[in-house]
């Protein structure tokens, strides 16, 4: 089957996001990645991507200041998403130039993602289809989420390339049987679309 849609991860390809800014401003940049240890955020935030909220998760830390930070997060996330990855955007516009359908899967929280919709306008509106994985409790790489992607976009997975800047995620779509792309650089993305004949 000839590839015809581009599947974009967000975090990472579109967007640079550095969470320890959310605190640092408070805490200072070491007291805030000394902070995210702690609690251990990577987790933290992959269950709020998988829906849980951080008020949740906040009330489960035994200290309270560390609790009133997590529970902060929300409100503070619009600093940590400032900054889009260099290129990617560019490749984006040139991909629907071109008439290739675009979409999106995002492990992104449903508490955080408007949020980054502030910083990132476009995001609401470029994409043909968008999957947000806390609206949808799963994550990837459960391969359900690239099925419900393929089911509201009318596509079959073979018809799509997936590009993530995580391997885990790519494998997981490639075992749905999807394409994927180990996203490095927007150079290096836009040269693996060339030689897919999508640019």
């Amino acid at each position: 089957m000839t590839l015809s849609a581009v599947v974009f991860d967000i975090g990472g390809v579109l967007v640079d996001w550095k969470p320890h800014l959310a605190w640092s401003p408070e805490l200072g940049e070491q007291g805030a990645r000394e902070f995210m240890d702690r609690i251990g955020f990577a987790a933290r935030n992959l269950r709020g991507d998988g829906g849980a909220t951080f008020a949740e998760m906040a009330a489960e830390l035994d200290d309270p200041e560390d609790a009133r930070l997590l529970a902060a997060y929300p409100s503070l996330y619009v600093r940590t998403v400032r900054d889009a990855v260099p290129g990617t955007w560019a490749v984006l516009d040139e991909l629907q130039a071109a008439g290739v359908a675009t979409h999106a899967i995002t492990n992104w929280s449903a508490e955080t993602w408007p949020e980054g919709l502030k910083a990132h306008p476009r995001l609401a509106e470029v994409f043909g289809t968008l999957v947000v994985s806390g609206r949808e409790g799963m994550v990837k790489p459960d391969p359900r989420i690239f099925r419900l992607l393929c089911d509201r976009a009318g596509l079959a997975p073979e018809a799509c390339v997936f590009v993530d800047d995580g391997l885990h995620n790519v494998e997981g779509a490639r075992a749905v049987g999807m394409d994927g792309i180990h996203f490095s650089t927007a150079e290096a993305f836009r040269a693996a679309l060339v030689e897919r004949g999508l640019l």
